[in-house]
């Protein structure tokens, strides 16, 4: 493997990588929020941008010379003169090995954009998620509080009819029960903003999952075409040795 596709290769390594530390459940969403927003990777990200674009960008370009050689040495190889490889064996296994390289290439740069997007998609998501978290939690807590308020009152407004008629007392049972009919309507308010929150959170958890699944699917295609790559090598290693 030449040192350009030693390089890609190692991206594609380092992407899955991460995409495992992202997708480990011992780590919360709030806690790579809080990364995400550290000055430190800022100032990373920052001061790496231009160069991490220009890798993607060479990345585009190597999967394309990879299409192109796998265009080439796909259709009718033939070997220099315009003759047929098949009449020649040792030029017919050179052809086969360009083709099984560019193939290779393709799938390498191809999995490494590819979980390129992925990742931040990933980022993405997770970042939802801790803020939706973050505010289904505060708008729990206000429910409560308003809950708590409201059976305070109510509690006010028994003890004011067990005490007795009275106008003083009639104009304070009518606040009372402006208050509480106020803090029922912030009590249905914020309901309905958590069931809300709640309905977002459970779509981002089912896009997270898929992103998952396709990840998962995708590291098992990766796996096997390793496997095949050393299959290669070794049936490559045999042929030299006869």
């Amino acid at each position: 493997m030449t040192i350009q596709w030693t390089i890609v290769a190692t991206f594609l390594y380092a992407e899955i990588g991460v995409c495992v530390l992202l997708c480990a459940p011992f780590i919360s969403a709030r806690r790579w929020q809080k990364i995400f927003r550290s000055a430190l990777l800022n100032w990373f990200v920052q001061r790496g941008n231009l160069y991490f674009n220009v890798l993607i960008a060479i990345l585009l370009l190597l999967f394309g010379d990879a299409i192109r050689e796998m265009f080439k040495y796909g259709s009718a190889p033939k070997v220099q003169g315009g003759q047929e490889a098949a009449l020649y064996p040792q030029a017919e296994i050179n052809l086969h090995m360009k083709l099984f390289r560019a193939q290779r290439n393709f799938y390498i740069a191809g999995f490494a954009l590819f979980l390129f997007v992925v990742l931040r998609r990933l980022v993405t998501v997770i970042s939802n998620t801790a803020t939706l978290e973050a505010k289904s939690e505060a708008f729990e807590k206000q429910a409560k509080s308003a809950t708590d308020a409201a059976q305070k009152l109510l509690e006010e407004t028994e003890k004011l009819k067990k005490e007795g008629p009275g106008a003083e007392n009639e104009v304070e049972l009518e606040k009372l029960r402006d208050k509480v009919a106020d803090k029922n309507k912030e009590l249905e308010e914020a309901k309905d903003k958590l069931h809300h929150l709640e309905a977002d959170l459970e779509a981002v958890k089912k896009q997270a999952k898929g992103v998952n699944t396709e990840y998962d699917r995708l590291l098992g295609e990766h796996s096997k075409l390793q496997e095949e790559l050393e299959a290669a090598k070794g049936g490559e290693g045999d042929k030299k040795d006869d």
